[in-house]
């Protein structure tokens, strides 16, 4: 898996935890969850570890430092614009719900129309496919369909080329 691919995923794990317990503090949360993400991905090598041991792990790999640096802002952009973006997701979305839409792909879409909009190095369509694949990953086999249909209708309305980066 790519180092861009796993930073939008731990976005997505991250974005759907804060949708469903919003934390008190940001920083504090992050830190909590790249901690938590470095302890299970030891806990794979090891076996899971203790909450002594927890606060012993090794300093983070090149890698796992990548995947926050591109993960962090991709986060912190999408809560900062959220209610912007689940403005348009609620324009797209007809005869449905807002909140009857799975947790998983709300948070998946949020992600993508987040780099859509505000994030020009990346194109449009890398944003799109990127989701579909996520979503199908860890939401239902309808998913991927469901986010495309929404992802689409978002890039119709952009203002910029969809597979060109400014």
């Amino acid at each position: 898996m790519g180092k861009r691919r796993e930073a939008r995923e731990r976005a997505v794990q991250f974005l759907f935890q804060h949708d469903l317990s919003p934390p008190d503090e940001l920083d504090r949360a992050l830190d909590e969850f790249w901690l938590t993400q470095r302890a299970a991905a030891i806990a794979e090598d090891k076996g899971p570890a203790t909450w002594g041991e927890r606060a012993e792990l090794p300093p983070p790999t090149a890698e796992e430092a990548a995947t926050r640096l591109f993960a962090e802002p991709l986060i912190r952009g999408t809560l900062e614009h959220r209610a912007a973006i689940d403005e348009h997701i609620k324009k797209h979305v007809k005869n449905w719900d807002f909140n009857r839409i799975a947790a998983v792909d709300r948070n998946v879409m949020r992600l993508a129309i987040y780099e859509m909009l505000h994030r020009e190095d990346i194109p449009p369509v890398v944003s799109i496919n990127e989701a579909v694949d996520i979503a199908k990953k860890f939401s239902t086999n309808d998913s991927g369909k469901f986010v495309n249909g929404i992802l689409d209708k978002v890039k119709a309305e952009l203002m910029r080329p969809a597979r060109i980066v400014k």
